[in-house]
């Protein structure tokens, strides 16, 4: 199967930030009102740290991705120690 899954997906007022998990990589796709973004890069953490140059990306939401991405995160770990 050669899907993406969603791995992190922060909405706000300001727009939309989302991490794929693809075959060769993660794929961060970040729109709002006029402006969108996508791009792919080796590493989750490669894409968020990419997210802080996406030209228009407001800083709360670019927070509240972060924030969401590491819970999700965390989870992740959790799940996997208890396996």
């Amino acid at each position: 199967m050669n899907t993406a899954r969603h791995f992190s997906d922060t909405r706000t007022g300001q727009g939309r930030v989302r991490f794929l998990l693809a075959p060769g990589g993660v794929r961060l796709i970040a729109e709002g009102p006029g402006w969108h973004h996508d791009s792919l890069h080796a590493t989750l953490e490669e894409a968020a740290t990419f997210l802080a140059v996406v030209p228009s990306l407001g800083q709360d939401l670019y927070e509240q991705a972060l924030d969401d991405l590491e819970h999700r995160a965390r989870v992740d770990e959790r799940m996997d120690g208890a396996a």
